[in-house]
């Protein structure tokens, strides 16, 4: 399954949810609009048939009934809002600790550089990472609204438990579902299996409340609380019957595909199914003991909690094994010695060393056609993970120390969107200095030079490994950055694509950041306004990516063919200096609405806009890939040559 229909696939999930999450609704409204109504006719002096009764006591039954739907609703709002704030606050909510970019535990240290190098190969911001510190057992999970806000967690226990390869296993499961869009369902599920079973609560309180006050004990009105008590709690245990069947049958199948999708990336299935048979072989297992088994175990990378059958949220440890390792038996599931693992991996992680990289050449000498792009976004593999890895080692020490300084990458961001071809670098520079001063602008020069030495593939990565520290910073902090970046691209009325494209993503992820439900939402958008972004997009990708004016055209053209006829007929016309930042902007957003088949197809159009002359460029390949980040299409990197250069046949 590619990545465009994993998000198609999730999105369904989604509307699924929303489905069943009403019906719940719906019967458990009225089971407690019964449940009242049964109490105000228990303690009527009256003796009115039921029929009388019920039209009598209409208004009060219908007023239940909304205030009970409005409950259950309300508690699910409260509960996405609660966890609406970041995938990091999932993560402390659970008892985990952020993992600080200066850590010297050899452990964490090596939990970082996998995470980082599973973000660069994916094209992904860095997520936050977090350690469970009190939960033993082996787990791990991703939570967040989208990768601008996405945190990654694991126990205590994994960390200490796995070595290198089952660690970098279950860290790309974990990616796999930020990728595929499961990360959001997980939370949106969250929220309303909460809303579900909130009734269930209040019901055991007054339960609990009637028999410690006495009215469960004694007096006229303890048939009529019993009732409610224990009306409420059988329609709870309703809800969490529900909750569990939701549960079981969005997570199940994710979990194999997950498992699927870190063999992909990891080009190797031991080291996740190694992770696994640990989980089998170690006494506190994958159990989760600082939250609700009910709230979180859709969530994990083990099953975090005991249930079976048809609740439980994954398949079966010795089925998803034998998925992976066919050849495996119950009776192989290791002996787990914490206190020899932990001391084997503190020596291999204190003992980690990673060889620099100084081009984008993968060692088996890859062949990009523009054609094959699209089927490589949310879809890395362990040549894009071992790439990622030698391109992390070999960022210059002092650019790799300020992406995770808290001061110092907001102005090594405000470095990477200055003028690369040094056209407007003065005037920017003169902004910066008014803005921050003469000190801080000698850091953002020294910053730009060092940028300059170094190869373009080596920016991208250096704003993902940067987000984290970025978001530790007070949100009027962050929109003045936005605000002096955007000031900075355009202080000399014309617009580098480039430029522009990294402040977008700078934009969206900071957004994502701040408000991550309200920027997960989409408009709707017609087809004809669809089309104009489509083909404005193209156009300014032409006229940026190329000199001559026939070149331009040509590599419109090569963009347009892969539409068809949708876009048949078009003539190329360049967009103005001027208008081309309002252009890009509102191109892009409609973008932003496309389906799985059609972003796609949009993907293909801009690898064929910028290969149209079947050679690809470093900085043409950097660029297909931030034009594709600022779409949210995440795209590995593009390996090319030390001459920076791929020569493409011809497609069949």
């Amino acid at each position: 399954m590619n990545f465009f229909e994993a998000q198609d696939r999730a999105r369904r999930a989604s509307k699924w949810l929303v489905v069943v999450y009403l019906v719940a609704t719906a019967l458990i409204v009225l089971g407690v609009t019964s449940i009242v109504g049964a109490a105000i006719y228990m303690l009527s002096e009256s003796h009115n048939s039921v029929e009388q009764f019920v039209f009598y006591q209409s208004p009060t039954l219908v007023g239940t009934a909304i205030f009970t739907a409005l409950f259950i609703v309300g508690a699910t709002l409260y509960k996405t809002a609660a966890l609406a704030s970041g995938g990091g606050r999932v993560a402390a909510a659970l008892g985990g600790t952020q993992v600080s970019a200066d850590t010297t535990d050899p452990l964490r240290r090596r939990l970082r550089n996998v995470v980082e190098e599973m973000a660069i190969a994916s094209g992904l911001p860095v997520p936050e990472i977090y350690v469970l510190e009190e939960e033993p057992g082996i787990n791990a999970f991703a939570a967040g609204f989208s990768p601008g806000d996405a945190a990654v967690a694991v126990t205590r226990g994994a960390l200490e438990l796995l070595d290198r390869d089952e660690l970098q296993g279950v860290i790309a499961h974990e990616f796999s579902h930020i990728l595929n869009g499961d990360m959001r369902l997980n939370i949106r599920m969250m929220g309303v299996l909460f809303g579900i079973i909130v009734l269930g609560l209040i019901g055991r309180l007054v339960l609990r409340g009637g028999y410690h006050t006495g009215v469960g004990r004694r007096g006229r009105g303890a048939p009529v609380v019993f009732l409610v008590g224990v009306g409420l709690s059988l329609l709870g245990a309703i809800g969490v019957f529900f909750a569990r069947i939701i549960k079981a049958a969005v997570s199940r199948q994710r979990e194999y595909l997950a498992d699927a999708s870190a063999v992909q990336f990891t080009r190797q299935s031991a080291g996740i199914a190694s992770a696994l048979k640990k989980i089998g072989g170690f006494a506190p297992a994958s159990y989760i003991t600082a939250a609700d088994p009910e709230e979180v175990s859709h969530m994990l990378f083990g099953s975090g909690s005991k249930l079976f059958g048809p609740f439980a949220t994954h398949p079966p440890l010795t089925d998803r094994i034998k998925a992976l390792d066919p050849s495996f038996k119950e009776s192989d599931f290791p002996r787990v010695d914490p206190v020899a693992a932990r001391l084997i991996g503190e020596v291999a992680a204190a003992s980690e060393r990673v060889e620099g990289v100084t081009s984008a050449l993968a060692s088996s000498g890859t062949v990009v056609l523009p054609e094959s792009i699209a089927d490589t976004v949310g879809q890395p593999d362990s040549e894009h993970i071992e790439y990622a890895r030698g391109l992390r080692a070999a960022i210059p020490d002092s650019l790799y120390d300020a992406a995770h300084s808290l001061e110092l990458s907001l102005l090594l961001c405000i470095a990477l969107v200055l003028d690369r071809d040094g056209r407007s670098l003065e005037s920017q520079l003169r902004l910066v200095e008014e803005r921050l001063g003469a000190d801080r602008t000698r850091q953002v020069k020294s910053y730009f030079n060092e940028l300059e030495a170094t190869g373009a593939e080596f920016r991208l990565p250096l704003l993902e490994v940067a987000f984290p520290a970025l978001k530790a910073r007070p949100a009027p902090q962050l929109a003045y950055l936005l605000e002096l970046a955007s000031r900075l691209i355009e202080v000399d009325g014309d617009i580098d694509l480039y430029e522009y494209c990294f402040y977008r993503l700078l934009r969206i992820n900071i957004g994502q950041s701040l408000g991550p439900v309200s920027s997960s939402k989409p408009r709707r958008a017609s087809k004809r306004a669809l089309r104009k972004a489509a083909i404005d997009l193209l156009a300014v990708l032409a006229d940026q990516g190329h000199d001559a004016d026939a070149d331009k055209r040509a590599a419109f053209a090569a963009g347009l063919e892969v539409f068809g006829e949708w876009a048949a007929g078009t003539a190329f016309s360049p967009p103005e200096a001027l208008v081309r930042t309002a252009t890009l902007d509102a191109s892009l957003d409609l973008l932003l609405r496309l389906n799985g088949k059609a972003r796609r197809q949009l993907v293909r159009a801009i690898s064929a806009v910028a290969g149209h002359d079947r050679r690809l460029t470093v900085t043409e390949a950097e660029l297909i890939r931030i034009v594709c980040a600022s779409l949210e299409c995440p795209l590995p990197p593009l390996l090319v040559d030390p001459d920076q250069l791929i020569v493409n046949a011809p497609a069949e």
